[in-house]
């Protein structure tokens, strides 16, 4: 088949004439086509265009060659569209004898994607022009004139003409068109992927992840026709590789080895893109032999350095199978990409927003993207919040822990007190009756009480007066090298001391703190589908959550809002209270020993929180007014009422602490429908919290949270 003659005899339309489009020499980067103007049948193409979109082998199987079943762009309406901005002018001129002035619309190219074919090649990108020649027009209805009575001319001086009043106003379907739609296309592959990945390299709305690394890795490899694309990380000093089949691996560098020798290192000290051309040529170290074991006969190294610095950010390689296998344009391409990568290792290497809840990251990568482009730091900040603050504490909890410390104490030297009994039983000896007094006189201290620095140097004390003469008590007999072994035996462990109250209690603590989180997390994915806000767990002897929410946060935020998020709140507390109080029936649980309450502290004014890069915190809050809540915070759940001098929050109870009568209303509202809801028993206490630091005028309701829901 030659250049001229149609691709398909059945493709040419019934026109008295098909003229063959006249292609370019064999040698030309043009691809061209004439196609059927309203349906984009392929009528002929030229050498170039057929071998890039299969289009023989298409023809063989019987598949359609419309040059929008080519494009995955493009459907018929687009195509459509497309094709009617160039058949206007043909209009307009030939039956209003108006010419339009500026053909650049019609000038102006498109980029569409040519489809792989059957997988067995790489989709590439097109930019390409369409013309209209030798056009004749016939009105199907020649009484049909859409545009009669208007000034054509007037319409067209509109700025910018608007394709959708044409649209609109031209009876499309009555003109049969005669002519010749040509179809010129440029390959623009390499030029558009490079763009594509500086855009995904640079874009602030992802984190670089191995994720999101994996997602350019497909890409990267088409571009420098790479078998595997890797990057190494100065710390922990391994390497990520992406293979063209999808694989993933992690090579750990080891420490002994020297990087600077390395060539990923030679790269780096030369600051620029580095083509290693045969890899068996080379002087390769230890680490470096996994490269050749897997294949690797060539690379091109870029190395990634922090903005103005010489701080080595990482080392992006990519690898090929073939020698020889990189060229200049590979370096250029990669050369292009540096900013990108530089732009997106500093994102991932920025130290102060690596803990940053999902409700506010959009702010954090805007200025992570502002300064990976060199600009200064700016201000994190979100004004205008509401907080709304919960804590479940074990109740008495530092007393239950000293309690369990005094009994372990007291049951270590009981043992060491009855090792030295049955030594002295077999044999008298006074410095032994010494040191048995003085092991009477400290267990007689312990029970009495202990101070804070017992648990360790009570500890302390016996290692070095009684462990240290275990050898002398296995020589006393039998009775006494039990009583040492059975000493040993209950300190053989990870604490060096008896350890079994504090083991219950410490175990009865965490599984607490485990179902408030679990509950507190479970509530969250509810909460936040109310409203996107920020939210904090912290964990301690209990838990506590900070959750600011607002417009700053997200903006579609409103008063209905708040309130349901007030009440969702409210709710997971009493979850969370009914879980720890579900506990109390299971086994190797004492109910008495660790008992929880819970408060919400109400603040119905907004503050403003901002990030401060010197603290371990996310969000401080910003004046003197917004410091009361911070202070408020610290101290209420130490509360107590001032008449009764009790604390304010009780175990199994759900505490509310208010400052105005607003919002005891609001929340006397959300009482009710706790109980209704069968989360709380209906009685209400309430006071009045005594003044705190620097802080009165607080006051407090207290429910009781049921065990079962009614």
């Amino acid at each position: 088949m030659s250049d001229d003659e149609p691709l398909m005899p059945e493709l040419l339309t019934d026109r008295p004439s098909a003229v063959a489009i006249a292609t370019p020499a064999a040698t030309s980067y043009l691809l061209t086509a004439e196609l059927e103007p309203a349906s984009s049948q392929i009528r002929t193409a030229n050498p170039q265009l057929r071998q890039l979109a299969h289009l023989d082998a298409k023809l063989a199987a019987g598949e359609s060659c419309r040059l929008i079943d080519l494009l995955s762009d493009f459907d018929a309406t687009a195509w459509t569209l497309l094709y009617h901005r160039h058949l206007l002018p043909h209009i307009l001129q030939q039956f209003y004898g108006v010419t339009v002035a500026s053909d650049r619309l019609q000038a102006e190219p498109t980029l569409a994607t040519l489809l792989p074919y059957n997988g067995d090649s790489e989709p590439r990108y097109i930019l390409f022009w369409l013309r209209l020649m030798a056009v004749e027009l016939e009105r199907r209805d020649p009484d049909h004139d859409e545009l009669a009575g208007i000034d054509v001319a007037a319409l067209l001086r509109e700025n910018p003409p608007s394709q959708r009043l044409w649209e609109e106003r031209i009876a499309w379907e009555n003109y049969a068109v005669n002519g010749r739609l040509l179809w010129e296309g440029c390959d623009i592959t390499s030029r558009e992927i490079v763009q594509r990945l500086l855009h995904a390299l640079i874009d602030p709305d992802g984190s670089f992840t191995g994720q999101r690394f994996a997602a350019v890795a497909a890409p990267l490899c088409q571009l420098f026709r790479a078998d595997n694309v890797a990057i190494f990380e100065p710390q922990p000093r391994q390497w990520q590789v992406f293979s063209a089949d999808g694989s993933v691996e992690t090579w750990t560098w080891p420490v002994e080895i020297e990087f600077a020798a390395s060539l990923a290192g030679q790269a780096a000290a030369a600051d620029r893109v580095w083509s290693v051309g045969d890899l068996q040529q080379e002087e390769v170290i230890a680490a470096e032999h996994d490269w050749l074991a897997q294949g690797w006969r060539s690379l091109l190294l870029i190395p990634i350095h922090r903005t103005g610095t010489a701080e080595l950010l990482g080392v992006v390689a990519l690898a090929s199978q073939q020698p020889q296998h990189f060229d200049q344009v590979d370096a250029e391409h990669a050369t292009a990409l540096i900013p990108g990568w530089r732009a997106a290792l500093q994102q991932a290497h920025q130290k102060p927003f690596s803990r940053v809840h999902a409700s506010v990251a959009w702010r954090f990568q805007q200025e992570a993207e502002r300064r990976s482009l060199g600009l200064a730091p700016a201000p994190i900040a979100f004004d205008q919040v509401y907080p709304l603050y919960g804590i479940s504490d074990i109740c008495a909890s530092s007393a239950q822990r000293n309690q369990a410390i005094q009994t372990d104490l007291v049951d270590q030297f009981q043992l060491a007190l009855a090792a030295v009994d049955v030594a002295l039983s077999d044999r008298a000896n006074a410095f032994l009756q010494q040191f048995r007094l003085d092991l009477l006189a400290y267990i007689d201290r312990l029970q009495q009480s202990i101070t804070a620095e017992d648990e360790v140097t009570a500890v302390q004390y016996l290692q070095q007066h009684f462990e240290c003469y275990f050898d002398y008590f296995r020589r006393c007999g039998g009775d006494a090298t039990a009583a040492a072994d059975t000493y040993w035996q209950a300190v053989d462990n990870e604490h060096r001391c008896f350890y079994a109250a504090r083991d219950r209690y410490d175990h009865m603590v965490q599984a607490v703190i485990q179902q408030l989180r679990e509950t507190w997390e479970r509530w969250q994915q509810t909460m936040q589908a109310i409203l996107p806000h920020y939210c904090d767990l912290e964990i301690s002897d209990g838990t506590d959550h900070m959750l600011y929410v607002g417009a700053a946060i997200d903006a579609r935020f409103s008063l209905f809002h708040l309130h349901s998020l007030r009440y969702e709140q409210l709710r997971a507390m009493c979850d969370g209270a009914r879980a720890c109080l579900d506990l109390s029936g299971t086994e190797n649980f004492d109910g008495d020993l660790v008992k929880v309450s819970h408060l919400v502290l109400v603040q119905d004014v907004t503050v403003d929180i901002f990030h401060d890069e010197q603290t371990e915190r996310l969000f401080d809050v910003r004046g003197s007014r917004d410091t009361r809540y911070e202070i408020v915070k610290k101290r209420i759940d130490k509360g107590i009422d001032a008449q009764t001098r009790q604390r304010i929050t009780q175990p199994g109870m759900l505490t509310i602490v208010y400052s105005t009568d607003t919002e005891w209303r609001e929340y006397h509202q959300y009482l009710r429908y706790l109980l209704r809801e069968g989360w709380i028993e209906k009685r209400i206490e309430s006071g009045t919290v005594d003044a705190l630091q620097g802080v009165t005028g607080l006051r407090y309701a207290r429910v009781a949270v049921r065990l079962q829901s009614a």
